[in-house]
């Protein structure tokens, strides 16, 4: 039997009122080809408010295959929603041009927090030459940095290393812990003060975070659940009934969140 009050009051009322979550990977809108039945701001407000989730940083599904109407839309909904609502500014480096126009727009858009980079959906490697104008831009402003990670060619153990190492002054959240390589994700995070795991996805992998645990890096892991694809209680109730410590939980769900995006905000 777990001892935990965070346990005890979302068990209760579903969500925690001394551990408010901060989801540092999220999307927005509707997905070619895929049902999601809450993606309206409306709807993801409502869903943050029944699982007890006080911030949640996004990139646009549209940004993803569009980046510059992706991004504004993005930013017009940090500015609808300032307090619930912080975006990544997505930058396809198979559009340096267009990226660069993104980037030189990043300080007016007030309500973005850092860059998000996804090198497998777009085909490119993330120690690639053409992510380097956004790096070195990130590292200057010492921003956050989410990008995709998974085993494979593009988002690696092996090519985050370069990035991390090459760009000591930005936060580099890994999403999905660099899935499929565990192990070298928890020694790069061990080792490389500015690398962070994100979990959305890893909860599926049994005993994962209690891994995370073990390696000594549960202080370099947060929250994040790609909503609308996931609901978040899903995403809590795999931290919350992880066998760690109710410190770990507080540092998953809130505490490193919270410590990496306050001196981002602008609002």
């Amino acid at each position: 039997m777990i001892q935990s009050a965070i346990v005890d009051e979302f068990l209760t009322t579903g969500q925690c009122a001394s551990c408010r979550v901060i989801d540092l990977h999220a999307h927005y809108g509707p997905y070619q080809g895929i049902y999601m039945p809450n993606h309206t701001p409306e709807q993801m407000i409502a869903t943050l408010d029944r699982c007890g989730v006080e911030r949640m940083v996004t990139s646009g599904h549209m940004a993803l295959a569009d980046m510059v109407p992706g991004n504004q839309e993005i930013t017009e909904l940090t500015e609808r929603y300032p307090t619930r609502w912080s975006g990544y500014t997505v930058i396809n480096p198979n559009y340096p041009e267009l990226a660069a126009r993104e980037l030189a727009l990043y300080d007016k858009r007030k309500g973005m927090v850092g860059l998000k980079f996804h090198p497998s959906g777009h085909r490119y490697p993330l120690d690639g030459p053409n992510y380097a104008p956004a790096l070195e831009f990130a590292a200057e402003r010492r921003l956050m940095v989410l990008s995709h990670t998974w085993e494979g060619p593009f988002n690696s153990v092996a090519e985050v290393t370069k990035v991390a190492e090459a760009y000591p002054t930005l936060d580099l959240i890994l999403g999905h812990s660099i899935y499929g390589e565990w192990d070298g994700a928890i020694a790069l995070a061990k080792r490389l003060p500015n690398v962070y795991l994100e979990l959305t996805a890893a909860y599926a992998a049994n005993g994962i975070i209690e891994k995370m645990s073990a390696g000594g890096v549960t202080d370099k892991v947060v929250f994040g659940c790609d909503l609308p694809w996931f609901d978040p209680h899903y995403a809590i109730g795999c931290i919350i009934f992880a066998r760690i410590s109710e410190s770990e939980r507080r540092m998953i769900l809130r505490e490193t969140a919270l410590r990496l995006i306050t001196p981002r905000l602008r609002h």
